[in-house]
C-alpha cells in the first residue's frame, strides 16, 4: 500500500509542466552508469527521447537540474534495499552541523544507489562552492572599491585643507612698532587672547573663554593692520578671510565654505579666524532679500556655537557697519565684545605722522605738532596718503615742471640728495587734499580762525570756556566738582557769524568737527530720516572728542503738535533727543546755529541739551570798525587809500543795522568799483588799484542792510522771551 502511493507520489512531480522528464532521469541513472554533470544527461535523454531534441539547452538544463534536486529528497531505503537512507542532513550530536547548501550522500561499499547519490552529490558540490567562491571574490572587490573610495575621500579633503591654508594663511610683516595713535585698543585686544596663548587660566578660573570679538570704526583706520600686528607678535597662525570670498553661486556651498573654513582653524589651533568686512555676509536676517543670505548668517552662528568652551580659536570680525550685523551674531557667547577705532585725535595723530614718518626724508626742525594740528578728522590711510601728496608736491618744487611737460635734462645724483619734504609742501597739499571722512559728506575740516572774525569777544570767551576748557583743563573742572554744558546753541539775525563762530572754535580746539546742514538729514521714505541722525552721532562717537555742528537745526526740531502732518518731524526730533542724552559720557559736544529759536521744541532747549543759548545779535559801531579791519587786513587786502578811514565809515550812520555778512558785501562792492575804474582808464595800467573813499561811498549806495528794523525789533523781543527767561 505504501510503495503503491510512494509510486503515485512520485509520477506526480512536474518540472516546467513536463511529467515524464524526473521518471526518465531516474530511469537513465537506476539502468547506466553514474553521469558525473548535467551536460551528459542532456546529451544522453536526447539520444534517448526524440522529443527532447528541440528543446534550447539553456532551459533543458534548468529543468534536468530541478528533476536531480527532486529525485535526490525521493531515494529511499524502499529502492535501495540493504543500503542505508542515502541522504543525511545531520550526524551525530556534538559533531558539527552539516552546511544546510551542500548535500551529502553517504557512501555504502557495493551498494549501486551509494554510486548515484555520490555523483549528484558531487555535481551539487561543486556548483556550490564556485557560487560561493564568486560571492567571496565579489564581496572582496566591493571591500576593495570601499576602501579605495574611502582613501580618495581622505586624500582630497587634505588636499583641500592645504589648498584653503595656502590660501587663507596670513604672512604677518607689521610690528608693532609700525602702528601709533591706538594703544588703548591693542590693550583691550590683547585681554581677549588669554586664552589662546594659555587655555589653563580660563580653566583655573572655571569660566568660559571668549569666542570672538568686533572690531568697528570708519575706513582707514587700522582694523586691518591691528590684527596683521597681533599674529607677529603672538606668532600664532591667523587666517585672513575677506566675507565676499566665502559667497558661492550654488546654493548650499557659501555654507559648505564656512564650515571648511571654521575646521580648517579648528585643525589649527591656536589660530585666529579674521573675517574682513562681515557685514557683507552678516546682514539682518529680518531685512535680508534672500534666503541665501539668511542661511549664512544661521551657518556662522551655528559654527561659532561650535567652538565650544575648550576650543583655542578667537574669531574676529571688522567692519564699517556695525549696526548691519545681525543681533544673533552680536550677543554675549559669539561677538562678547565690541571694540571700537574712532578717528584719531591730535595726540593720536601725532604718534602716527611719526611712524610713519620714520624712513620719510624731512628737515630736522620739522614741526610734526603743527601738522597735527591742522589735519583734524584725518585717519591714518588719510595721513599716509598725504605724505605721498607732500612728496610729489616737494619733487614739483624741486624740478620745476609745468603740468604739461617733464624736465628732460637733470642731475639725478643731485636731486636726491637735496630733496626733502618740507612743511610748505604740506601746506601746499592741505589746500586741496580731501580726507575719507569728507568725501562720505561729513565736513570735519574747519579752515575758520579767530583771525578771521571780527569782534564777538564775549561770545568768543563763552564758547572757549563750554567747548576748549572741558577739554584741555579737565583735571582742573573735576577738582572744582563743575558739570560743563553738552550743548550751546547759537541764535541771532542771519549774517552775525554764526557758523563761523562754530568753525573758529573747533578749529581752535583741534576737536574732530562734523557739520551737518538741518534739511540735509531728511528724507521721503519712512525711518531713513531717524537713520541719517543716528549716524551721524555714531561717527561722532567714533571720532570722540568731537564737535557736532547742527546748522539751521530749526529744520530738524520744530515744535512737536498732535496733528498728523508733523508725524515725521516728531519722529526726527524724538530720535535727536534720545542721542543727545547721555553726550558726556561720549566726549562729544554739540554746536547749533539758528535764527528762529521760538519755533525750537521745548524739549532741546532743557538743560542736559542745549543748556547754554547766546545770542549773536547785530555788532555795534566798535564791533563793525573791528570786522572791517579783519576784512581788508587792516587796509592791505583790499589795498585802501589813505584818505580811507575805516572808523569813520564804520561809525556812519548809513551803515546802522549792517551785519558781518553786509560788510563783507560792502568791501566786495567797493573793490569791483576800484576794478570798474581800472577797466574804464581812470586808474593807469601801470599802477595797483587801490579802493578809495570814493569807491566806498559808492558801494553804501547799492548795499542795504539785511536785517530791517522791523526784523530788529523782532530779534531784540526773541532775545528777551528766548534768551533772558
Amino acid at each position: 500500500m505504501d510503495s503503491s502511493e510512494n509510486r503515485k507520489r512520485k509520477a506526480s512531480h512536474t518540472v516546467f509542466g513536463d511529467r515524464k522528464l524526473v521518471p526518465r532521469i531516474r530511469e537513465l541513472i537506476l539502468s547506466n552508469d553514474v553521469y558525473p554533470d548535467v551536460d551528459s544527461l542532456l546529451s544522453e535523454l536526447q539520444k534517448k527521447f526524440p522529443d527532447y531534441r528541440r528543446r534550447q539547452h539553456s532551459a533543458f538544463k534548468v529543468a534536468i537540474d530541478r528533476a536531480l534536486c527532486i529525485l535526490n529528497d525521493e531515494l529511499s531505503d524502499d529502492e535501495f534495499k540493504g543500503a542505508k537512507k542515502p541522504f543525511s542532513l545531520q550526524k551525530a550530536s556534538g559533531e558539527k552541523k552539516l552546511d544546510t547548501d551542500q548535500i551529502i550522500v553517504v557512501k555504502e561499499e557495493n551498494s549501486f544507489s551509494n554510486g548515484v547519490n555520490d555523483s549528484i552529490n558531487e555535481l551539487y558540490v561543486t556548483r556550490n562552492q564556485s557560487a560561493k567562491k564568486k560571492k567571496k571574490r565579489k564581496s572582496d572587490s566591493i571591500e576593495e572599491a570601499a576602501s579605495d573610495q574611502a582613501s580618495k575621500e581622505v586624500k582630497k579633503a587634505l588636499l583641500k585643507q592645504v589648498e584653503l591654508r595656502e590660501k587663507y594663511l596670513l604672512k604677518p610683516r607689521i610690528t608693532f612698532e609700525d602702528l601709533g595713535g591706538i594703544d588703548d585698543v591693542i590693550g583691550n585686544i590683547m585681554k581677549m587672547l588669554f586664552h589662546v596663548q594659555h587655555p589653563q587660566i580660563f580653566h583655573t578660573l572655571g569660566i568660559e573663554a571668549p569666542r570672538g570679538f568686533l572690531l568697528h570704526g570708519p575706513p582707514g583706520v587700522g582694523k586691518t593692520v591691528i590684527v596683521e600686528a597681533i599674529t607677529f607678535h603672538l606668532n600664532i597662525p591667523c587666517l585672513k578671510c575677506g566675507s565676499t570670498e566665502l559667497i558661492a553661486g550654488i546654493s548650499g556651498e557659501s555654507e559648505g565654505k564656512i564650515r571648511d573654513l571654521f575646521n580648517l582653524a579648528k585643525s589649527m589651533e591656536p589660530c585666529i579666524l579674521f573675517i574682513d568686512e562681515i557685514d557683507a555676509i552678516a546682514t539682518k536676517r529680518d531685512i535680508a532679500s534672500r534666503e541665501m543670505e539668511r542661511r549664512i548668517v544661521t551657518q556662522l552662528i551655528t559654527c561659532l556655537d561650535d567652538l565650544g568652551n575648550d576650543s583655542r580659536v578667537l574669531v574676529i570680525g571688522a567692519t564699517s557697519r556695525p549696526d548691519a550685523i545681525d543681533a544673533g551674531l552680536r550677543r554675549a557667547g559669539r561677538f562678547d565684545r565690541e571694540i571700537s577705532i574712532g578717528i584719531p585725535d591730535e595726540d593720536s595723530r601725532l604718534s602716527i605722522l611719526k611712524v610713519i614718518c620714520r624712513k620719510v626724508k624731512l628737515p630736522d626742525d620739522f614741526d610734526f605738532q603743527s601738522l597735527a594740528h591742522k589735519t583734524p578728522g584725518y585717519v591714518g590711510a588719510d595721513l599716509k596718503c598725504l605724505i605721498r601728496e607732500a612728496a610729489i608736491q616737494s619733487l614739483e618744487r624741486f624740478l620745476n615742471f609745468s603740468q604739461n611737460t617733464l624736465p628732460k635734462d637733470y642731475d639725478i645724483d643731485a636731486l636726491i640728495s637735496s630733496l626733502k619734504i618740507e612743511m610748505q609742501d604740506f601746506d601746499c597739499v592741505l589746500k586741496y587734499f580731501q580726507p575719507s571722512a569728507k568725501r562720505e559728506g561729513f565736513a570735519t575740516v574747519p579752515d575758520v580762525t579767530w583771525d578771521q572774525i571780527g569782534a564777538l569777544k564775549e561770545i568768543r570767551e563763552e564758547l572757549q570756556m563750554s567747548i576748549v576748557a572741558p577739554i584741555k583743563y579737565r583735571e582742573d573742572i573735576k577738582a572744582l566738582g563743575l558739570t560743563t554744558s553738552m550743548g550751546v546753541l547759537l541764535c541771532g539775525p542771519p549774517g552775525c557769524g554764526k557758523t563761523l563762530l562754530a568753525k573758529a572754535i573747533a578749529n581752535e580746539s583741534g576737536l574732530n568737527f562734523i557739520s551737518v546742514k538741518g534739511p540735509e538729514l531728511l528724507n521721503m521714505y519712512v525711518g531713513e530720516s531717524e537713520r541719517a541722525v543716528r549716524s551721524v552721532f555714531l561717527r561722532a562717537s567714533n571720532s570722540k572728542p568731537c564737535v557736532i555742528f547742527f546748522d539751521e537745526i530749526d529744520a530738524l526740531c520744530p515744535k512737536r503738535t498732535d496733528s498728523e502732518s508733523t508725524n515725521v518731524s516728531s519722529r526726527i526730533v524724538n530720535q535727536l533727543l534720545t542721542e543727545m542724552d547721555g553726550l558726556e559720557a561720549r566726549s562729544c559736544f554739540l554746536l547749533a546755529a539758528t535764527n528762529r529759536p521760538d519755533i525750537l521744541d521745548p524739549a532741546v532747549l532743557r538743560p542736559g541739551r542745549f543748556d547754554k543759548i547766546i545770542y549773536v545779535g547785530l555788532p555795534n559801531e566798535d564791533d563793525r570798525f573791528d570786522i572791517l579791519k579783519t576784512i581788508t587786513k587792516n587796509k592791505t587786502k583790499p589795498l585802501c587809500s589813505s584818505n580811507v578811514n575805516l572808523e569813520t565809515i564804520a561809525k556812519g550812520k548809513r551803515l546802522q543795522g549792517f551785519t558781518g555778512a553786509d560788510l563783507n558785501a560792502l568791501v566786495r562792492e567797493a573793490s569791483l568799483c576800484a576794478l570798474k575804474d581800472k577797466l574804464n582808464g581812470k586808474i593807469a595800467k601801470d599802477k595797483a588799484i587801490v579802493v578809495s573813499v570814493e569807491h566806498f561811498e559808492t558801494a553804501m549806495q547799492k548795499i542795504r542792510p539785511s536785517v530791517s528794523k522791523e526784523e530788529f525789533q523782532k530779534y531784540e523781543n526773541m532775545k528777551k522771551r528766548c534768551i533772558e527767561r
